[in-house]
């Protein structure tokens, strides 16, 4: 009984007094906010057609389809063409400074905002990709993503110098621009309460996200002891553990339908199925390339099986590090290969970012010291030395957060 007790008791240790995984929750943050703020880009001149309220899916068919699904989207509140450009503005302004990691907290909600809004809007425009992307759109509010990687990160890092040089009060104190931002979100937020745009269920997520920022902040600010600070941090780590654990079990469930599914089409019993796609004008950006492939019968054989097999087999390989680094790797390659081939680049980057929860801890530090030390290169430390900071070269920041800034990571 003891040694379950001491099982048990390390085990709610492990959940609770850390974030686990910040290099691989930032992976997630990057991607599928880069991924978003591409495609957003990309489709920006047919904007009008995939979401405008001129578009060929009419206003009133979404109204109707949005009352009968209670999809949330911020677009049907008005039928303007002003206010479809604000959301789609905010929708790219939350994916850029989600990517960076600016205010993740906060940016994380609008981020999901914008991605919900649009998307429940022509629901019949998305494509698998769009789907993960709503989901992990979901997910990340629920993490602390912004602890490495990010600009608040390095800004935490550098109230944290300041404060021990003595340079500057608690570092809570001067995140006047969090509150300025949380206050105007709060204006907003009450605006819409008040016009009845929200459901309650949306009501009460938005107001107690909201709520607890204002707790963060409050008790960073003005406790005296260090418990009620050390008790928001683990439900903070327990809540983003959880999420962390279900974007995990995300994507085993993505890999493991499709791969079962695919098991049941004759097409890829029969190691035929990856032929005909590359015959579809629509599937089809390099004609030359896919006739290429497509000649070649072996080929395309071995592709049909070798994708079922790996999507099939990669929830079980998780029990072995080395199994699931290759088949990850080849999971990678693959969507790498189906954004050239069949021209699907969003789908395969959500994949692909989706796919990055797993990538080894030591892998990613590396990875970080590369991009850390490119940047050392093409900005020399000394072009950005801050008043009363010495000198150093890049290195990438730990997973650590300062323990009075609110409004941040």
């Amino acid at each position: 009984m003891n040694r379950i007790a001491v099982s048990i008791s390390r085990g709610i240790a492990r959940v609770t007094d850390a974030a686990l995984g910040p290099y691989q929750t930032a992976v997630i943050r990057i991607g599928f906010a880069a991924t978003w703020l591409l495609f957003l880009l990309r489709e920006f001149r047919h904007r009008q057609e995939m979401y405008g309220p001129d578009g060929p899916w009419k206003w009133d068919l979404a109204q109707r389809l949005v009352a009968d699904n209670h999809a949330f989207t911020i677009l049907m509140w008005s039928d303007s063409q002003v206010w479809f450009t604000t959301v789609y503005t905010l929708a790219v302004l939350s994916a850029l400074l989600l990517l960076v990691g600016w205010r993740t907290r906060t940016m994380s909600v609008l981020f999901m905002v914008g991605v919900l809004s649009l998307q429940n809007r022509s629901i019949f425009m998305g494509d698998g990709g769009d789907n993960v992307i709503h989901l992990m759109a979901i997910y990340l509010v629920f993490t602390r993503c912004g602890q490495v990687w990010s600009l608040d990160a390095r800004r935490a890092r550098f109230a944290r110098e300041a404060h021990a040089r003595g340079d500057l009060p608690r570092a809570g104190a001067q995140d006047r621009v969090g509150l300025v931002l949380w206050a105007a979100l709060g204006l907003l937020l009450a605006a819409a309460t008040g016009a009845g745009r929200l459901s309650p269920g949306w009501l009460a997520i938005f107001w107690g996200l909201w709520a607890v920022q204002a707790l963060w902040w409050a008790v960073g600010r003005l406790a005296r002891t260090a418990e009620p600070r050390i008790l928001l941090d683990v439900i903070a780590n327990a809540v983003h553990n959880a999420a962390l654990l279900v974007i995990m079990a995300e994507a085993c469930l993505i890999y493991a339908t499709a791969g079962w599914y695919k098991i049941q089409g004759s097409r890829w019993q029969d190691g035929t199925a990856v032929y005909y796609p590359l015959h579809l004008d629509y599937f089809s950006p390099w004609p030359a390339l896919s006739d290429l492939l497509a000649s070649h019968g072996t080929i395309v054989m071995l592709v049909t099986y070798g994708t079922v097999a790996v999507q099939v087999a990669f929830p079980f390989t998780l029990i072995n590090r080395r199994v699931k680094n290759v088949l990850l790797a080849a999971m990678m390659t693959e969507h790498a290969v189906i954004a050239v081939v069949l021209g699907l680049p969003f789908f395969s980057l959500a994949m692909i970012a989706a796919d990055a929860v797993f990538l080894p801890t030591s892998f990613l530090r590396r990875l970080g010291g590369w991009a850390a030390r490119a940047r050392g290169r093409l900005f020399p430390p000394g072009a950005r030395k801050l008043p009363g900071q010495r000198a150093q070269g890049p290195r990438t920041p730990e997973p650590a957060e300062d323990p009075h800034v609110g409004f941040t990571a």
